[in-house]
């Protein structure tokens, strides 16, 4: 398997950490994501940037695994945590039954298309049984790039399904969208996926 991340797509992010730094995401979807979760649970954020989501979980006091496919990304954001974030490529997570939630916000719609699957796929077991998984991506039809050259999957709402499905079950299974701009200041349509694994 490749690296589960598209390599001019990676150069970009690698080269803009500090822009990115400076750039505090939207919360209102990680407060309702946290409101689902257990006191204290244990979260592993993929794509977590320079950090600002991560420090909001530390600070409503849950465990937080933070990592970064970027290692200028993952040092921005243990400079604002305060203790490590892990580099880690999608493909490279192995992880079983470990996490009561799995949050990945506007990350994995970088992933390239026929790779989704699996990248849900190892998502799905490191989740615990009962655990959740949000997820964020721009809609479309097909695959392309922005104006700044990096890949994006642009799935519509029934591929995406289709891709969920492959992965493992899950139980409630929800589609929202927005509309929003992203650091390219173009207007796109987003789709917000949240999951959760069957309880054992």
């Amino acid at each position: 398997m490749t690296d589960a991340f598209d390599d001019a797509t990676l150069r970009f992010y690698r080269g803009n950490a500090a822009a990115y730094a400076e750039r505090k995401p939207a919360g209102g979807t990680l407060a309702r994501f946290l409101g689902e979760m257990p006191a204290g649970g244990r979260i592993l954020e993929l794509g977590c940037g320079a950090g600002h989501h991560a420090e909001a979980m530390l600070a409503a006091g849950f465990d937080v695994d933070a990592t970064d496919g970027s290692p200028e990304m993952a040092a921005e954001a243990s400079r604002r945590l305060g203790r490590p974030a892990r580099t880690l490529l999608f493909h490279q997570l192995d992880a079983d039954a470990a996490y009561d939630g799995v949050w990945a916000y506007a990350c994995l719609l970088h992933v390239p298309r026929d790779e989704l699957g699996g990248v849900l796929g190892r998502i799905h077991r490191a989740l615990k049984p009962g655990g959740l998984f949000y997820a964020s991506f721009k809609s479309g039809e097909a695959e392309g790039r922005d104006k700044l050259a990096r890949y994006y999957n642009y799935p519509s709402e029934d591929w995406l399904r289709a891709r969920y499905a492959e992965a493992g079950p899950w139980t409630a299974l929800t589609v929202e969208r927005s509309e929003g701009k992203g650091f390219d200041q173009e207007l796109a349509s987003f789709l917000h996926v949240s999951a959760r694994k069957p309880a054992a």
